[in-house]
C-alpha cells in the first residue's frame, strides 16, 4: 500500500471515495478529479447502533450523486473498517479493479485509512493531508463550491448556525466567536453538506428543514430539496 498525499499524476486509477456529503470528502474527490484518477464509487457508511454527528437524509446523498454523476454505494456498519474492506472485497470480486481510495482526512484518523488499505493492497489518497485548515476551506471557496452546515456540536455552536452557508464570512465569523474552533471543523465542531460546485451538474436548493437537537449536536433534518440545472 502506497500513500500518496500530493496525487502524483503517473499513478492513476480506479479509485473510491469516503463518502458523508460534506465539503473535506468532496474536495477531496475534485482535487483527485482533477489529478485525473478516475472515481468509480462514493462509498457512504451509516451507523447502525447510533445516529453519529455526520448523518444526513440519504436521499440527499443520492442526490449529490446523481448531480456528480458518480454512483453512491451506501451501506450500514457495525465496524466502519470492516464494512468498508468488505465494500472494497466485493467491488473487485465483481471486476471493479478498485486501486485506490480518496479520505477527506486532515489531521485525524490516518492509522485507520493506513491500515484499511495496506489490508487491501491499495493506495491510500490523502489529497488534504497536514495542509492549514484556513488555507483548505478558502481554497474550496474560491473554487466555487457551495457548502451549508449541517450540524454542529451544542456545547461549542448554537442552531442558529444550521443552514449556513460556509463562506468567507462563516470563516470570520467562527474565529471571532472562538479561534480554537479549526476552520474546516476537523475536531467535529461542525458537519457540512454540500450543495454545488464544479462537480456538480445540478445545484441542490434546500426547501424544508428542522432544527433538531440529539446526541450533543444540533442538526438540520433536511426533509425536502430540490435539484436545479445550472
Amino acid at each position: 500500500m502506497k500513500t500518496n498525499n500530493t496525487l502524483i499524476k503517473d499513478e492513476k486509477g480506479k479509485v473510491v471515495v469516503s463518502w458523508t456529503g460534506g465539503k473535506d470528502g468532496c474536495f477531496a474527490c475534485y482535487k483527485a478529479i482533477s489529478e485525473g484518477f478516475d472515481i468509480s464509487y462514493l462509498l457512504n457508511f451509516r451507523q447502525i447502533e447510533s445516529m453519529g454527528s455526520h448523518e444526513i437524509n440519504p436521499d440527499l446523498l443520492y442526490a449529490q450523486s446523481e448531480a456528480m454523476g458518480i454512483p453512491l454505494i451506501q451501506t450500514d456498519f457495525v465496524s466502519y473498517e470492516q464494512e468498508f474492506k468488505k465494500v472494497i472485497g466485493d467491488l473487485n470480486e465483481k471486476g471493479a479493479e478498485i486501486e485506490g481510495a480518496v479520505f477527506g482526512h486532515i489531521e485525524t484518523h490516518k492509522k485507520l485509512v493506513d491500515r484499511i488499505c495496506d489490508e487491501l493492497d491499495i493506495e491510500l489518497l490523502l489529497p488534504l493531508w497536514d495542509h492549514d485548515s484556513e488555507q483548505i476551506i478558502t481554497d474550496f471557496i474560491d473554487s466555487g463550491f457551495e457548502a451549508i452546515v449541517a450540524s454542529v456540536k451544542a456545547d461549542l455552536l448554537g442552531k442558529e448556525w444550521l443552514g449556513r452557508k460556509i463562506d468567507k464570512k462563516f470563516v470570520s465569523d467562527l474565529s471571532s466567536i472562538n479561534n480554537s474552533i479549526d476552520p474546516c471543523g476537523e475536531n467535529g465542531e461542525f458537519h457540512s453538506f454540500v450543495t454545488d460546485g464544479p462537480l456538480f451538474k445540478n445545484r441542490l436548493r434546500i426547501v424544508d428543514s428542522e432544527k433538531i437537537l440529539r446526541n450533543g449536536y444540533w442538526f438540520l433534518d433536511i426533509s425536502k430539496y430540490e435539484a436545479e440545472e445550472k
